[in-house]
């Protein structure tokens, strides 16, 4: 197995519990960038929040992409410009602002680099804050704001309230919009499709490689697809069982460096798969 391109998830995944790259982690990655392996920042965060990690990681200078939006948006970090975007019907919004509003539960979305919402002291929205490292916005009316497209809507709460929401929105709404967890407090909500396997697929077909030359490295729920889909799956020693499960290999947590581990031990020295 030759690996030509890395897709990594971000929190959990490339930084540690502090939400940053460790010197060893940053120093590996461009290791393998200079021989030629192109690195993917695949994450669920809004783009403004996966940028300053790019920029840390000098992806401009070694040609390599995000992946926002858990793949609603496509960015091409040496040239700067999108090669894809797809985002939810503007009315839809209001569907699940709706549904959000029924079970007691909150909605953000996104405005430029600030994440809007209309309770701006939910914990579960200061916490996709504090992820982002941005800053947010009280809106009053959140849906007579948006008359804009957007890759993404997050519902946030509990879990177990979270769990009907999710239920509900499938049936009403399964056959135009993907809805699945990132994490337990975290329900994604985007236009159907849109999930970082697919988003990979487009990728490769651009840079003419195979799902074979592809590794992947995640932890959450969300990075299920994309572990499957990769030629070498790698889920952190911190994963979810369930990313775990369909992983091909499960490196060490991310506060113990697990990204360089696995890049040292499956892209550096070579070393193949087995079985």
């Amino acid at each position: 197995m030759d690996i030509k391109i890395l897709a990594l998830d971000l929190d959990g995944t490339l930084t540690n519990s502090e939400k940053k790259i460790t010197l060893n982690t940053k120093e590996t990655l461009q290791r393998a960038m200079e021989d030629g392996v192109t690195v993917v920042l695949a994450s669920g965060r809004p783009l403004v929040g996966i940028k300053p990690l790019a920029k840390e990681l000098e992806l401009s200078k070694y040609s390599g992409y995000i992946l926002a939006y858990n793949g609603g948006q496509i960015i091409d970090c040496h040239t700067g410009k999108e090669v894809y975007q797809k985002v939810l019907n503007v009315e839809r919004i209001a569907s699940i602002y709706e549904v959000a509003k029924q079970f007691g539960v909150s909605m953000l979305t996104y405005d430029g680099e600030d994440i809007i919402t209309e309770d701006d002291t939910d914990p579960y929205v200061l916490r996709e804050c504090f992820i982002n490292k941005v800053k947010v916005r009280k809106i009053e009316d959140i849906v007579s704001h948006v008359t804009y497209p957007v890759p993404k809507c997050l519902v946030v709460g509990d879990h177990e309230k979270l769990l009907p929401v999710r239920d509900y929105l499938k049936e009403k709404y399964g056959d135009e919009l993907s809805i699945y967890f990132s994490e337990p407090f975290f329900l994604e909500i985007m236009p159907l499709g849109v999930e970082k396997s697919a988003s990979l697929e487009l990728l490769l077909n651009r840079l003419q490689l195979s799902r074979e030359e592809l590794m992947a490295c995640g932890d959450g729920l969300n990075d299920i697809t994309m572990l499957q889909y990769a030629g070498l799956g790698v889920a952190m020693g911190n994963a979810c069982k369930e990313a775990k499960e369909v992983s091909n290999y499960v490196t060490a947590t991310n506060d113990e460096d697990g990204v360089a581990k696995a890049v040292n031990r499956f892209i550096l020295s070579g070393e193949q798969m087995v079985g």
